[in-house]
This record gives C-alpha cells, sequence and structure tokens, in this order.
C-alpha cells in the first residue's frame, strides 16, 4: 500500500496509522486535518535541534545556536526534506489545491512534515520521537558549523549602525503582487545615512525586507572602503 512505502521512507513504522493519514490531510480536505499535529510537530522540533546543537557545539554562544537553529527549522529547510521524501505525492488535498499544485507548495510541505513530526511523537514518546527527527536532519545536522553560519542582513546592517550610533532602518512595503500564493513584496529600507531608499524583493515581507538590508549593507561597506 501508498502509505507503507512512505512509511519505509520516513524509517518510522506507526502502530496507529490513523495519525499518519491525519498527518498527511491539509485543510483543504476537511477535518480531521494536519493543523493541530503541526503545532505540535513544530514544538518538537525546536525542542530536539536546540538540543542537539546545544550539544554538537559546546562553545557555541546564544546567537549562534539560534541562528543555526533557524537556518535547520526555516520554511525552505523543511519543505527541501519534505521533497526528498516525497510527501507531495501522499499529500490528501481538496480540490483548489490540487488545481493549484498544492502537493509542491512550499508552506503545505514543511507544514506537513512538522505534522509528521507531531504523529510521531502522539504515536510513541519523546525519546522515539528525537530520533526520528535525529535521523531525518542527520546529514544536515552533519554539516553545519559555527564558521559558516552567518547573521542575517537585516540584523548585520542595524548592529552596523548601532555600532556607529545610529537610527535603525525602517522598513516600508511598496507593493505586493500576483496571486495569494505567488506573491512578490516589493519594500523600500531607509535610514539617515542614505541619499534614497533602497528597494527589494522577495517572495514574503521578510525576504524582501532582507534584500533590501543586504543591498543597503553592501553600499555602506563600499563606502567605508
Amino acid at each position: 500500500m501508498p502509505l507503507d512505502k512512505l512509511q519505509s521512507t520516513l524509517n518510522y513504522q506507526f502502530n496507529e496509522r490513523s495519525l499518519l493519514e491525519t498527518a498527511l490531510t491539509h485543510r483543504s480536505a476537511g477535518n480531521p486535518n494536519n493543523e493541530r499535529l503541526e503545532f505540535l510537530g513544530d514544538a518538537m522540533l525546536g525542542a530536539v535541534i536546540a538540543n542537539e546543537l546545544f550539544h554538537q557545539f559546546p562553545a557555541g554562544d546564544e546567537g549562534q545556536l539560534t541562528r543555526l537553529r533557524s537556518s535547520l527549522v526555516k520554511k525552505d529547510t523543511l519543505a527541501s526534506l519534505a521533497r526528498e521524501l516525497d510527501l507531495g505525492s501522499f499529500l490528501k488535498l481538496g480540490e483548489g489545491e490540487l488545481k493549484t499544485g498544492g502537493w509542491r507548495r512550499a508552506s503545505i510541505l514543511e507544514n506537513t512534515l512538522e505534522a509528521i513530526i507531531g504523529a510521531v511523537y502522539l504515536d510513541s514518546d519523546y525519546n522515539q520521537c528525537q530520533a526520528f527527527i535525529q535521523n531525518t536532519f542527520a546529514d544536515l545536522l552533519d554539516a553545519v558549523s559555527l564558521e559558516d553560519i552567518q547573521k542575517d542582513p537585516k540584523t548585520r546592517l542595524q548592529e552596523f549602525l548601532q555600532a556607529r550610533k545610529k537610527a535603525i532602518p525602517i522598513y516600508e512595503v511598496l507593493s505586493s503582487t500576483g496571486k495569494s500564493h505567488q506573491k512578490i513584496f516589493t519594500v523600500s529600507c531607509r535610514f539617515d545615512d542614505l541619499p534614497a531608499a533602497i528597494q527589494g524583493q522577495g517572495a514574503s515581507r521578510r525576504k524582501a525586507e532582507q534584500a533590501a538590508a543586504q543591498q543597503a549593507f553592501v553600499l555602506l561597506q563600499s563606502k567605508i572602503k
């Protein structure tokens, strides 16, 4: 059966198969769906990854560990893992999501992986859920290092300005275009040392702000040189 194949890929056999079925059911398909399991899985994932990083990097400070954790549990990372597990092929979606390709949408894939983590926890216990997360994230955990992780552009820009007693940047959404699941945001970034506001674009407000901050930071660095 299809779910047997998925359980083999996950390297976990469910005692209560209905939990896996619920974890794969998007809210567009009705109730029960995976939203509550997603909530639980998100919390479990954050706790387990934090514990792994705490022991893996005894010399890491709070900021470094926080950035490492963010890089491992962010939407893009989870969606990529979900694609590797081929979760999209097992999703139960409503008609609207099926028509718009919901099985390949990053947000849906991310939430589904978190829901499966929540389902594993309810189906077993903390230790087995921890082992499942460790196994699923093993390659990523092996690859991360304190040297590779960098502060995001907004943080770097803000710290750069604060170190020079300058006011923090102001970000403003100028526009958002496209369909609800394919929007492009345009954001401006301005502060006292800029002759004109700098604009950035992205698939979310946060990504657009990061793009604008990166351009502003590069500009400031070039002026110093």
